[in-house]
């Protein structure tokens, strides 16, 4: 059994280039000083993620990613994250910018979260930002 499963709700779609998302998503754990025990990405539609946002959250808008960090051990990552390809789509018209540089993006987001990084303060997402370009520009996992 893989460490990165990659599940499919409620929308059509399915991931490309499976292996090369896995060695990136495991590398950039490993550079982050963590190790990874397990992840579960859930991609699914706009409603799909409102409702798990609802009835997990109590925040009722929508949103692009939700991650739940399920890990027991300090330094090791065991996880569920939702991902919605609708805001994904959305997103990537809005910003120019093709979709699946917007859904890499959304994946290794989730993944910052997972080894610590935050997004709420300016301060805080300016990092955030900085790290995902950094990963993004990995040119042996594009």
């Amino acid at each position: 059994m893989s460490e990165i499963q990659f599940f499919y709700e409620d929308i059509d779609f399915e991931l490309t280039n499976v292996q090369n998302i896995e060695q990136w998503i495991t590398h950039t754990i490993t550079a982050e000083g963590y190790s990874l025990e397990g992840i579960n990405y859930i991609f699914c539609s706009d409603e799909y993620l409102l409702q798990v946002n609802i009835d997990y959250l109590n925040h009722d808008y929508y949103t692009d990613i939700i991650t739940f960090d399920n890990s027991e051990e300090e330094g090791k990552i065991e996880a569920d994250i939702f991902v919605s390809i609708d805001r994904c789509r959305d997103n990537a018209q809005i910003q120019d910018i093709p979709f699946v540089d917007e859904l890499r993006r959304v994946i290794i987001h989730g993944i910052l979260h997972l080894v610590g990084y935050k997004d709420k303060s300016d301060e805080d997402k300016s990092l955030m930002r900085q790290k995902e370009n950094a990963y993004l520009s990995l040119p042996q996992f594009q």
